[in-house]
């Protein structure tokens, strides 16, 4: 079922946003060579606990995992598209890192996702990171009242295909509030003026997920988390939580 937030909830919903931006700030000051992604995820968890706010990663387990997710940041590097798990691995120079990181605040939800490189670009990277960012803002321009969630969805695979990069087709976007994953699903492409209406008080979690290679294919690493590209292109993510309102799209996990 699809929930309809009152502006008052939005205001909540931008407070738990808050604290996602700043822990994803935090998170990107202390990524240079050398720093494990362990120690990544800890320095999200302390900007986490000084709000206190709760992360709806951690211990979080959907049908199709083996395990409960051990931590409060999702870090998945180079081939990786979505879903890492921190673990010992130690940044490299060149490394392409993607953070995806959520908050709950007073029961309200905040999730976002950013991508970047360590030390010297490799070639390319800089790119895929810029096409995913556009794609981003091209479905978030087009969450606005009137339009339906295939508006989003068109917007962002054209961006992507414009770029010739793959997307995971089974992988996209979806609603917030209450919880992390609420109704609707948002595809990362489909038709426009298809799906369910954009309303004011609709909050979504819109986030392209794109691959260099330009092949959709991907697998679940052995941790059944982890998402890896088929082809061992890189992917870059990119995400924000937008609420839909009257006066145009408001993203409520910008710092």
């Amino acid at each position: 079922m699809v929930e309809i937030k009152t502006d008052s909830a939005l205001e909540a919903m931008r407070e738990a946003g808050r604290v996602v931006a700043h822990a994803l700030a935090a998170v990107r000051e202390a990524a240079r060579v050398g720093v494990s992604l362990r120690e990544l995820d800890e320095a999200a968890r302390a900007v986490l606990d000084a709000a206190g706010a709760r992360s709806p990663f951690l211990g979080y387990r959907p049908s199709f995992a083996p395990t409960p997710f051990p931590a409060v940041i999702c870090a998945s590097v180079n081939e990786a598209i979505v879903h890492g798990i921190p673990d010992g691995y130690r940044l490299r120079d060149g490394d392409l890192v993607s953070i995806d990181c959520g908050a709950e605040l007073d029961g309200w939800t905040g999730d976002a996702a950013i991508s970047f490189t360590v030390g010297t670009p490799r070639p390319g990277d800089l790119e895929l990171i810029d096409a995913t960012r556009r794609a981003l803002d091209a479905g978030i321009a087009a969450a606005t009242v009137g339009n339906r969630i295939g508006d989003i969805a068109h917007a962002i695979g054209s961006v992507a295909r414009a770029a010739r990069c793959g997307m995971p087709r089974d992988f996209g976007g979806h609603g917030i509030g209450r919880r992390m994953h609420e109704d609707p699903h948002v595809p990362n492409r489909g038709r426009p003026g298809r799906g369910f209406p954009l309303r004011h008080g609709l909050a979504l979690a819109i986030e392209p997920m794109l691959m260099a290679g330009g092949d959709d294919g991907y697998h679940a690493a052995a941790d059944g988390w982890t998402l890896r590209t088929d082809d061992g292109s890189r992917a870059a993510h990119i995400e924000h939580t937008v609420a839909i309102t009257e006066e145009g799209p408001r993203i409520l996990t910008a710092l």
